[in-house]
């Protein structure tokens, strides 16, 4: 038997949410816009697409997942959001705040749904099967996914304000 619930998964996310909150605070925005190369994300980006998912992916997947409409997914494009909607000219500190509301709202309703049929699937648009519990377990692992971003990130940046000295006393990353 699975140990997966909505409470499960919103005591999870309420406390993944709180260590990203508690990581970025006080970042200044030359912090928050700093990038360790020019294909990865910085901090104020990946918070901007924590926001972002949390207002039109997880929840909503996981809730059409709950229901018995037969409407299909809505389209998702995180990785051109963060050029069309200009993540990382974003304010970290308004970001993290708009993602406090949206997750607020979302753990109040995910512990209002009590127990729920996490069985109930649907073919997905990439063509395979995903389930309510598929989504609810992947929207925890994201939250999980990017925080481990968020550390590689300031360990590149600390790497680089640390020369001419180095890291590799506290072991490999």
């Amino acid at each position: 038997m699975s140990a997966l619930s909505t409470d499960y998964a919103a005591e999870r996310l309420e406390r993944s949410h709180a260590s990203i909150q508690a990581l970025l605070a006080g970042a200044d925005a030359e912090l928050a816009r700093w990038r360790p190369d020019v294909n990865r994300w910085s901090l104020v980006e990946i918070a901007c697409h924590l926001r972002d998912e949390e207002r039109a992916d997880f929840p909503v997947r996981f809730e059409l997942l709950l229901s018995a409409r037969d409407e299909p997914f809505a389209p998702i494009d995180p990785e051109g959001w963060a050029i069309e909607r200009a993540y990382r000219s974003e304010d970290l500190a308004r970001v993290l705040a708009d993602w406090r509301v949206e997750r607020e709202g979302r753990l109040a309703w995910l512990r209002g749904l009590g127990e729920v049929d996490l069985t109930r699937e649907r073919v997905a648009p990439w063509g395979r099967p995903i389930s309510a519990g598929d989504m609810l377990a992947a929207w925890v692992a994201h939250d999980g996914m990017h925080l481990r971003q968020m550390l590689g990130v300031l360990h590149a940046r600390l790497g680089a304000d640390a020369q001419p000295f180095g890291t590799e006393y506290a072991g490999t990353w």
